[in-house]
């Protein structure tokens, strides 16, 4: 077996007419020892027969789709697909699978002389671009083409892409919370609706919520947060880009009684026209916005409170300001089109640069990796029940999605920031405690 110990000193013979095997072709652009099992259609195979997880690589296709979109895009393409499969873990949360990979396997740039030789290995046949699979939204440059990026229409068209898949798929991955966003958990063993329910008690607490005041909730999901909030005598308009999330969370707030004190609007929160909010909660819409929005979007909210009013923003960012805003490959072709996350450092400096002051923030990354563990073991145990209610391909993209997110907030890679603002008086008073008010 020919292999390479780098990209400059080949070990053996390598001539013209060589051909390399799958498998080959991977153990030459491996650095150091592959952690898993990797078989091929070819017959060939790599990695320790005794590994605990594995690869499968099933077809001509799967092979296109991973030369075509090198990195984490052509393997979704594969997987989702079905041409590449993975041992060893539930589709429904691959995680120990991405977490030896990310932490045990490592690629280096073939020389010249390698490429050349892997790309007639690999011939022509399979180096020609294929459709991607259904499940894949348009590229960038196709979405820029149909619509503004961030305008009403495109923004509606994206959550339309990730929210209106299911909401009976939604129920069997989130479970009765309808939450999907970062629990707050107050220790690790907690349930995850018990977090979720903690959660909205902290964000509710922090905005110093109490009966007979008035809240909006921008970009409310299925109305939970409305709900907890008009439960407790406080007056909510929610409002959702997503039609299904309307429909399903005005249904809730009927049949809790909740009818004279909440609504969900299926709405751009751009529309909304009411002024003279107490609080405003904005968790988990930011990653939506767009960075270059910021000020326009946080100017809205400022626009939306009373002098003294409060907002907090909930949302996930990147663990520095130096980094690009747009989402890597996958994420942006099947899971969030058009998302973008920066530091906190940002998203506080343009808070305070449209006059909210910024009074508290922190870091609830470690509960974001928690939460997602806890939607991979509902996908895992509603596995047949989510598929027969969106097909396969999409049920393991949100398994990989969700997986893979996980290790992202172990690593630090990204992190879940909550930051309290408060909207001043004209000179000066915030008329709030002098110390957190809240309990953590």
């Amino acid at each position: 077996m020919t292999t390479y110990k780098d990209s400059h000193t080949p070990i053996g013979h390598l001539n013209g007419a060589q051909k390399l095997s799958i498998a080959e072709i991977l153990e030459t652009v491996a650095d150091g020892d592959i952690p898993l099992r990797f078989t091929a259609y070819d017959g060939s195979a790599a990695g320790p027969t005794d590994a605990e997880y594995g690869l499968s690589l099933k077809s001509p296709r799967g092979a296109t789709y991973l030369a075509t979109a090198p990195g984490d895009l052509g393997m979704a393409r594969a997987y989702v697909s079905g041409d590449l499969e993975a041992t060893g873990v539930h589709p429904g949360d691959p995680y120990e699978l991405l977490r030896v990979m990310g932490d045990d396997m490592h690629f280096r740039r073939p020389s010249a002389l390698t490429l050349a030789t892997i790309t007639r290995s690999l011939g022509w046949d399979l180096l020609r671009p294929i459709a991607p699979p259904p499940q894949e939204h348009l590229p960038r440059w196709r979405r820029f083409a149909e619509g503004l990026r961030h305008s009403k229409t495109r923004d509606a068209e994206v959550i339309h892409h990730h929210y209106d898949v299911s909401n009976a798929f939604y129920e069997h991955v989130l479970g009765p919370s309808m939450t999907y966003t970062c629990a707050a958990y107050e220790s690790a063993d907690q349930s995850l609706e018990d977090a979720q329910h903690n959660k909205y008690r902290l964000v509710f607490d922090k905005l110093g919520l109490k009966a007979g005041d008035r809240l909006l909730d921008i970009g409310c999901g299925w109305g939970s947060m409305v709900r907890y909030a008009a439960r407790r005598g406080v007056r909510v308009i929610g409002v959702t880009l997503s039609a299904e999330q309307a429909e399903w969370a005005q249904k809730a707030i009927a049949e809790e009684g909740l009818s004279d004190l909440a609504e969900v609007r299926h709405s751009d929160y751009r529309d909304v026209t009411e002024t003279g909010f107490d609080a405003v909660s904005s968790i988990g819409l930011t990653e939506h916005i767009g960075v270059g929005n910021y000020p326009a979007y946080f100017g809205f909210i400022k626009d939306k409170l009373r002098e003294g009013g409060v907002v907090l923003n909930h949302c996930i960012t990147r663990p520095d300001n130096k980094h690009a805003a747009r989402a890597g490959g996958f994420i942006d072709r099947y899971v969030f089109p058009d998302g973008e996350l920066t530091g906190s450092g940002r998203i506080i400096t343009e808070m305070q640069d449209v006059g909210l002051e910024v009074r508290h923030e922190e870091n609830l990354r470690e509960h974001y990796a928690l939460t997602l563990a806890g939607w991979c073991r509902n996908l895992v145990d509603n596995w047949d029940a989510c598929v027969a209610e969106v097909g396969e391909g999409t049920a393991k993209v949100w398994g990989l999605y969700m997986a893979g997110s996980r290790l992202g907030f172990e690593r630090n890679v990204v992190q879940l920031h909550q930051v309290l603002a408060v909207k001043l008086g004209p000179k000066g008073e915030a008329n709030l405690p002098l110390r957190p008010w809240w309990k953590a």
